[in-house]
């Protein structure tokens, strides 16, 4: 029952606290700079729950339609309406506020947002990542790995003389250089310590749109390695398949349905291709063998549905040390990486949006609700700090999205700002409102496009 409501509980939940965190900074900001905050909205549509307070009454929703918010500053508008704010408040109105004090304003959410990703990956850095180390896997035939010839077994050192540690890190370089069009260098070394330099061509890699959703080391052709792990149980669920099944930690799978067990990665694919069907397994508990039956249960992930159980494998720590590298970083250090994290992620966000227009990367990478929350929920069920993660990055990109140039987003009303900087008098309000119907539309098509994009990925998994 839990499993069920992951998706949406951690949907609802990210968005949740990033909008809240965008517009209190624009609340916040507002305050400090004199401007009286009339409302302030988590959510739009039918208001759940309202609440009035502070010395300039502000009302406070929490509103039906979780996409979104907003904080209703007092305006010129509103002092023309209300003959008792008219004297009291004309100072404190937008319009009123100088120049410099608006921009903030409109600055404020997306900087708030780029503060809350900063704060959310230095807890992460300073608590440790676990990471896998960047050994090859097998490499595809005829792919870009395979011409530069990266081998099996080799360890990927540098990329693009950036050191690499772990599998994370190589995939962030590697998907920021592939949309510049030129060739990576890559410094490996083999089992034998022998270092080799690779050049890698990635310039064709996002040209597909069939492939516009798959994971870099997919297209660049290389698969990490995975260490022989004994189909040995670790953690088993309380309540799931797996215990009511009979199930213990260090059960050892020796048969399913008949056929031998070998490895973890073998019955896990039994298992997935089993939902709902019974499977007759043979299990050694300290040297004696059992039957155990089990029906996996059906859950839908990637739009597919595959079997699970709710246990985990077991793997010594010999093994983990060869193959997994924590990364810890002290107060002052986690900051600093924190925050060159956040700057680049916000620029690749940017250049993304940009080969999007110059039509270098298909509109179909643009996601919507649906791909969010799906991705929310398998993130929340690998762990907190992948879901922390997660937070952070969808901080960023809302973040980035918001100073876009286009009318009704933050951006949009910053652009007016500098109009009215460099001209000298604000911009008419008719410009004004003609901007307001050109924003909604293009907003419009925007999440239109993003909810096909979804219905798609659901239909073809």
């Amino acid at each position: 029952m839990f499993s069920a409501l992951l998706t949406p509980i951690a949907f609802i939940f990210t968005l949740g606290l990033i909008v809240t965190v965008h517009e209190y900074g624009h609340f916040q900001v507002a305050k400090w700079c004199g401007v009286k905050v009339l409302k302030f909205s988590i959510g739009f549509g039918k208001p759940l729950f309202s609440k009035t307070a502070g010395q300039d009454r502000t009302e406070f929703v929490l509103a039906a339609i979780p996409l979104g918010g907003y904080v209703k500053l007092l305006s010129e508008a509103d002092l023309t309406q209300n003959t008792d704010d008219a004297n009291h408040d004309m100072t404190r109105s937008l319009e009123q506020a100088a120049l410099w004090k608006r921009m903030a304003i409109v600055l404020a959410g997306s900087t708030a947002n780029i503060l809350l990703a900063i704060v959310l990956y230095w807890g992460l850095l300073m608590t440790g990542v676990v990471g896998i180390k960047p050994i090859v896997g097998v490499v595809l035939e005829k792919s870009p790995a395979a011409i530069a010839n990266l081998a099996q077994g080799e360890t990927i050192k540098k990329i693009n003389g950036n050191l690499v540690s772990s599998w994370q890190e190589a995939r962030w370089l590697l998907l920021n250089a592939s949309f510049k069009n030129k060739p990576v260098n890559i410094e490996s070394m083999n089992e034998n310590q022998e270092i080799h330099m690779r050049r890698l061509d990635l310039s064709n890699i996002n040209q597909d749109d069939q492939n516009i959703d798959q994971d870099i080391l997919v297209k660049v052709g290389i698969t990490p390695f995975q260490p022989s792990v004994l189909p040995r149980i670790g953690e088993v669920l309380n309540n799931g398949v797996a215990e009511k099944a009979g199930l213990k930690p260090d059960d050892l799978v020796k048969t399913v349905n008949g056929e031998t067990v070998v490895l973890w990665e073998d019955f896990v694919k039994v298992v997935r291709l089993s939902p709902n069907k019974k499977l007759s397994l043979i299990i050694n508990r300290q040297g004696i063998e059992l039957p155990i039956t089990m029906t996996p249960k059906a859950i839908q992930e990637q739009g597919q549905i595959v079997g699970r159980i709710d246990a985990g494998f077991k793997i010594d720590q010999s093994t983990l040390d060869t193959y997994f590298v924590t990364t810890q970083y002290s107060l002052v250090g986690g900051l600093i990486a924190a925050s060159v994290k956040t700057w680049d992620t916000a620029i690749f966000s940017l250049k993304m949006l940009g080969n999007m227009l110059t039509g270098q990367v298909s509109i179909k990478s643009i996601s919507g609700p649906i791909t969010i929350a799906n991705y929310a929920g398998q993130s929340a069920n690998m762990g907190i700090k992948v879901f922390i993660g997660f937070i952070a990055l969808i901080s960023i990109s809302i973040g980035v999205l918001n100073l876009l140039p286009i009318p009704v987003l933050d951006g949009g009303h910053f652009m007016y700002y500098m109009v009215e900087f460099l001209t000298g008098k604000p911009v008419s309000e008719q410009v004004v409102l003609y901007g307001q119907k050109i924003g909604f539309l293009l907003l419009a098509m925007m999440m239109v496009l993003a909810v096909y994009n979804d219905i798609i990925r659901l239909i073809s998994g």
